[in-house]
């Protein structure tokens, strides 16, 4: 009855049909929890017997009222349900609150049905997924792998259709590198923007409450829910749900990423696509590409395990630690206890301050009307690896991540295409904290451009029966058409081995005067186009074509400097024409 994953638009539509009701999808869901089991998911499983008073509980709420009506969520286990232990990944920590953490409270009185607990790294310290007595949460995509952490087992339960939405925490990660490595959204809202009471700290100035879900409308659906100024949460920042926002510039890194793992080369290929693709993208649609320094991001990411914020989660969980080291993992245990060590005296924590003070004023002026994207992560590795490695494997992880909360920024990782292998790659955005509304707006355009197919206008090489055709179906397309453009172009046969046609736009004023050029028309999926673009050489480029119809499709340009030498062939009316002349 259910797809195989679930969207929060498309259960609702279900419900107010009356296709479906959530006694059904709980019933469905908990089959799939069973039929996965072995992945290591789930704490407290979901069970009908617990859920159906809060399913009841439904027939009192107006649906058209309760946007999150009947939509099914998991909760990571640092986050207290009422009634519902709490272990934070540490059987010997467990508590029952008598209360919801209150995020929770907000989703359920929007709706939502609180599922169960998800597994996670003990106390929230790791992004790999594998540190829980409960067990190494497997990738949902490939069970060798790792799912990500700390936030392990809500990533993988909404990757396997096994919730709509689910929360997580992050301090240093963990709400977005589980999301790229299960083909996921991961929205890390700014800090204080979803209150944390009710939430097992970890770095708590730094905490944030995570949401996980397969598209941005849906991240930004919970959003809505759970975005709450709550005075009794000293954290708490009253800040207004966001609202899309070109961003002026995006940034992107100067220097090549690191990549690593077993899947270098393949991630290093996917980040490659992705910034021609965004280049492309941005000039279309007039936003700035600007190549900066990022070892700004990398000497804040250094405090956070280098400096003495790591002393505040001993201060959080330093008392039970020393009490039962027999029930900490030791990985977990050295990280915490190193919080007590040397370098932990208040001068070093004032002097941190001042630096990172000075790190936040030049990351305001660098973001102050753009974006910075880098990849979520540089690359993965299979459980046994991390297994052998445990402390620089989850390190790796951390490249891209750590500086994001010690910056006050808002974070949003995004799926983008597969390596070859069909292992899923992704991107983080992030702004700062007053500024989400940039997130959403790109989060949504690279959704478009990843996954939605582009309609393309296609007047040389790339067309039926011409030598590059066969490159354009190897990517997915489809041929549409053919249409001709406006009268505002002129074609030339540029100087190119092998030759090929240029198009470029007329302007008003210009002394020549513009032609209808002949073209095709092709459907074509998002990462496809990215991939055609990664693979087009200068000078030729993309932009907006406009059609005789009126329409306006992405299609072949020429940079202007490659037509200065080229023959003006704009009589011929098409590149076909002109080849027909030349037999």
């Amino acid at each position: 009855m259910l797809p195989k994953t679930l969207s929060a638009n498309w259960l609702r539509k279900q419900y107010l049909t009356g296709t479906l009701n959530p006694e059904e999808v709980i019933a469905e869901i908990i089959n799939r929890v069973e039929a996965n089991r072995e992945k290591n998911i789930w704490i407290t499983e979901p069970f009908m017997e617990s859920i159906k008073p809060r399913i009841a509980a439904l027939k009192n709420l107006d649906i058209k009222d309760h946007p999150l009506w009947g939509i099914p969520f998991a909760i990571k286990d640092n986050i207290d349900l009422e009634g519902v232990p709490t272990t934070a990944g540490c059987p010997a920590y467990a508590y029952t609150p008598k209360t919801s953490a209150a995020v929770v409270d907000n989703l359920i009185a929007a709706g939502a049905l609180p599922l169960g607990k998800t597994n996670l790294d003990q106390f929230a310290t790791g992004l790999v997924g594998t540190r829980s007595p409960y067990g190494e949460v497997h990738n949902a995509l490939n069970g060798d792998y790792i799912s990500g952490g700390s936030s392990a087992g809500s990533a993988v339960c909404v990757a396997l259709g096994q919730a709509v939405f689910a929360l997580g925490t992050d301090t240093a990660g963990s709400g977005r590198v589980p999301a790229a490595l299960n083909n996921l959204v991961g929205f890390k809202p700014s800090r204080g923007a979803w209150p944390l009471l009710g939430v097992v700290p970890a770095c708590e100035s730094l905490d944030c409450v995570t949401v996980f879900a397969n598209t941005t409308g849906d991240c930004m659906l919970v959003d809505a829910a759970a975005r709450k100024f709550n005075a009794a949460d000293k954290w708490s920042r009253p800040l207004p749900p966001p609202a899309p926002e070109a961003p002026q510039y995006i940034c992107l890194p100067r220097e090549e990423p690191e990549f690593f793992g077993d899947l270098a080369a393949a991630y290093q290929q996917c980040w490659q696509t992705f910034t021609q693709a965004i280049t492309a993208m941005a000039t279309i649609s007039g936003i700035a590409i600007h190549r900066i320094d990022t070892g700004l991001f990398q000497r804040a990411a250094s405090i956070l395990y280098g400096g003495p914020w790591i002393a505040e989660r001993w201060e959080a969980l330093g008392e039970f630690v020393e009490a039962r080291p027999g029930d900490i993992f030791p990985v977990t245990r050295g990280i915490l206890s190193s919080g007590k060590g040397e370098g932990m005296s208040a001068q070093a924590l004032f002097k941190a301050m001042h630096e990172l003070e000075t790190y936040r004023q030049e990351t305001r002026q660098l973001l102050a009307g753009g974006v910075l994207v880098l990849p979520t992560a540089g690359g993965t590795w299979t459980r046994a690896q991390v297994r052998e490695n445990p402390v620089e494997t989850n390190s790796k992880l951390g490249l891209y991540t750590n500086h994001c909360n010690l910056l006050d920024l808002a974070a949003i990782a995004v799926p983008f295409g597969h390596t070859d292998d069909g292992f899923p790659f992704g991107v983080t955005a992030f702004s700062l904290y007053n500024k989400e509304g940039y997130l959403r707006s790109l989060a949504e355009s690279i959704h478009r451009l990843a996954e939605r197919r582009i309609t393309l206008a296609v007047h040389g090489l790339h067309m039926r029966d011409m030598p590059l055709n066969q490159a354009l179906l190897d990517l997915g397309a489809e041929f549409i058409g053919t249409a001709r453009t406006a009268p505002e172009y002129r074609l030339f046969a540029l100087n190119t081995t092998p030759a090929k046609p240029g198009l470029l736009r007329v302007g008003a004023g210009d002394a020549v005067k513009g032609c209808s050029i002949a073209t095709e028309l092709w459907s074509l999926p998002g990462e496809g186009f990215a991939r055609l673009i990664a693979s087009i050489p200068a000078p030729m480029s993309f932009g907006k074509i406009h059609l005789n119809d009126g329409g306006e499709v992405t299609g072949f340009l020429c940079e202007d400097y490659a037509a200065k030498d080229a023959e003006d062939i704009s009589a011929y009316g098409g590149w076909k024409k002109f080849l027909e002349t030349r037999v």
